[in-house]
């Protein structure tokens, strides 16, 4: 790691620290030069505003969960439904932990939400390109009708949104997003599986078709 990379990590760890205790808006560039025994005017030098702190603090946090994420998607030996559950269920707990734990940093999502609507775009492109290679897994294992494997991907996505920074969208405990989480998915799943595995997946929840 060269020097300046090292010291673009120390500024980012200094301002995670602040951020968690006193909140965004409370934390000013000087103080976090300050915490890195830096000049204020020798932290521009690396970032050109808070925003841009904020943002790359975001996207350190993403490319790790991103990575972890992709890794579900990559088990070959589980079936394609259980990765899509798995990587879903993940994300939600692991952000609403993450928020729990450090409730200031909600601020963080809320300020990126507002004056860098792309960033969250970006994210969102990088984890379909996953989530598209599972629904092709899926089609090719039987599992999944074929389709438009991509613009499923995006839609699943767009039904799941509330769940990806949940203390954003609502005030419901972890337990509540749970079972909510499941509801969308089941229904999700449902309109994709094949007849076959539609009829298994009834079958293994105790649902009985009537005839």
């Amino acid at each position: 790691m060269d020097e300046k990379t090292a010291t673009r990590d120390r500024i980012l760890e200094a301002a995670m620290n602040r951020i968690k205790h006193y909140g965004y808006g409370k934390t000013t560039m000087a103080e976090i030069a300050a915490d890195c025994d830096m000049s204020p005017g020798n932290i521009y030098r690396f970032f050109e505003a808070k925003i841009d702190i904020a943002e790359a603090m975001a996207r350190k946090h993403y490319a790790e969960e991103q990575a972890e994420l992709a890794a579900i998607a990559r088990k070959k030996d589980w079936p394609a439904d259980k990765r899509l559950r798995e990587i879903f269920f993940k994300r939600l707990r692991d952000s609403y932990c993450l928020l729990e734990d450090n409730a200031k940093i909600i601020e963080v999502a809320e300020v990126l939400h507002r004056e860098r609507p792309m960033f969250a775009n970006e994210q969102l492109a990088l984890e379909r390109v996953f989530l598209t290679a599972v629904l092709e897994d899926g089609e090719k294992a039987g599992l999944f009708q074929p389709g438009d494997h991509m613009l499923t991907a995006e839609m699943m996505q767009t039904a799941t949104m509330k769940f990806g920074v949940p203390q954003l969208f609502s005030k419901l405990t972890l337990p509540k997003l749970e079972r909510e989480l499941e509801g969308v998915l089941t229904l999700l799943l449902n309109g994709l599986y094949t007849d076959r595995a539609r009829a298994a997946a009834a079958e293994k929840a105790g649902v009985t078709s009537a005839t």
